[in-house]
């Protein structure tokens, strides 16, 4: 059971990768800066503190506390001039360290203690942790391109009105199987 959960987690951590990376594309040097509100985090911004957070938390996963003394995370929340590239290029370092450091880990590995700031919780309590925190930045990354983006969006997932028609076309893909 428990080496099924690494490969399923590991297919939805790259699942949220794929879907931040395709939200990302959708977007130029100019949108990714793009802010609702003065108090709204822009896409940039978003993707500083998840790269920030992954290489703190999955750096010596097992054995060192997920908060680093060199992580800056109220840095991650200010504005940078960053260009597409360069986003790009932080978002998948990030998801490099964390899908580096998942197939290192063991069935045994779950069960072990980990700490984050200091809290102590089983390793595989971590994991969801992390991975909730990344489905929820995604999803507001996919939110502000869509707002940004309007018509112009490129769905991610099924088209509105497509329900009934993708519903079916996944009928005939499984009585195939």
């Amino acid at each position: 059971m428990k080496a099924n959960f690494l490969v399923h987690l590991s297919q939805k951590m790259k699942q949220y990768q794929e879907m931040g990376t395709a939200t990302i594309e959708q977007l130029n040097d100019q949108q990714i800066h793009f802010k609702p509100s003065p108090e709204s985090n822009s896409l940039a911004i978003l993707v500083q503190h998840l790269y920030g957070n992954m290489m703190s938390r999955w750096t010596g996963f097992l054995d060192q506390d997920g908060e680093k003394e060199w992580r800056k995370r109220d840095a991650e929340f200010e504005t940078m001039d960053i260009s597409k590239a360069d986003l790009l290029s932080f978002w998948n370092m990030g998801w490099h360290q964390v899908m580096t450091s998942l197939q290192n880990l063991t069935e045994e590995d779950l069960d072990k203690t980990i700490t984050i700031r200091a809290e102590s919780m089983t390793a595989m309590e971590g994991i969801l942790r992390h991975l909730s925190h990344y489905a929820y930045h995604v999803g507001q990354m996919v939110m502000l391109a869509k707002i940004i983006l309007d018509k112009d969006w490129k769905t991610l997932s099924i088209a509105k009105g497509q329900s009934q028609a993708f519903h079916e076309s996944m009928k005939e893909i499984h009585k195939k199987e």
